[in-house]
Formats: C-alpha cells, structure tokens, sequence
C-alpha cells in the first residue's frame, strides 16, 4: 500500500526589540525546514508510518522494535530499514520526563548513538527529518541496532507520549 502526502516541517520565529532613542529597533530571526517524501525507499522517499499515542507507568520503560514489531494503522507489520522523520511529543499533562534512548540491548543507534538520550519535559517535543537528497536517513539494522528505548523519569506517575515515525522499508 503506497504512502502519500508525506510531509515534514518545523519552525521558529522570534522578534527581539530594542528601545532607541527616536523608535524601536527590531531584530526578527527565523529558521524553518520542511521535506515532502513521495512513495517509495530512495532519496526524498518513504513507504512506512508509524503512529500511536502511549502511556508509560511509572518507572515504566518500553523499547520499541523498528524492525518488525510496530504495527502500522492496518495492523500490518513494519521493518523500517531507514528512518526519514521522527516526531515525539510528551504530553502536557505529564508530571514526570519522557526520556528518549539507551536501550540496553541492540540500541537504535544512528540518531543518538548507543548511550545518548533525550530529555522531553511535559509539554516537550523532539522533531528530527532528513533532506530531500538524503537515500541513507537513520539507518535501522534488524536484530542488532533497532530498539529505540522511551522511559518514565520517575516513580509516582504515568507519562504520556505521542509519537510518529516516517521511513523507508529498505
């Protein structure tokens, strides 16, 4: 089943002022990025989505396989060989992190090598996407580096994550 309207986008804008002498100084910087894929496994390509809202409990860790276990919206099975966009967002009513890698065994390690993490405070969110030119993404390698870890910080309380992961199946 092909994959269509894939798109990838991200921006900020702020605006810093000044008060002078005779007005107001205005400073606006902004950075943006955004990728659109097509159907298929090359460059600027993509054939695999996944997509889920989850609940962590507390203390709670979870790994999730990219190579065969994550069921798409059909309950049809994905092996991502390369990831081209990630999204992960935790939800606002958090009390406790939503860490982000480190899984103990066969770590996902193209985005954040074997040991790093991400800290997402409530309301946090971590977007990653490749360029259009990019055939190569965040490499997954069945069996041996295709985990991708997510953890509760803390006891007391669940946590709540979104997360949505665009890629290509070789």
């Amino acid at each position: 089943m092909p994959l269509s309207g894939t798109m990838l986008a991200v921006s900020a804008f702020a605006e810093l002022t000044s008060a002078l002498d005779l007005g107001t100084g205005k400073a606006a910087q902004s950075l943006s990025r955004s990728v659109s894929l097509s159907n298929g496994t090359g460059a600027g390509k993509a054939d695999k989505v996944f997509s889920d809202r989850r609940t962590l409990a507390a203390s709670g860790t979870e790994d999730l396989d990219l190579a065969g276990v994550l069921l798409d919206a059909f309950g049809t099975a994905i092996t991502f060989a390369r990831v081209k966009g990630l999204i992960i967002a935790a939800a606002a009513g958090n009390t406790n992190n939503v860490v982000v890698g480190a899984a103990s065994g066969s770590p996902w390690a193209a985005l954040l090598n074997t040991t790093g993490t991400l800290t997402l405070r409530p309301g946090a969110f971590l977007a990653v996407g490749t360029g259009v030119a990019d055939a190569v993404g965040y490499a997954v390698t069945a069996t041996s580096a295709d985990l991708l870890k997510i953890a509760n910080s803390a006891a007391g309380t669940a946590v709540t994550y979104d997360i949505h992961i665009i890629g290509a199946s070789a």
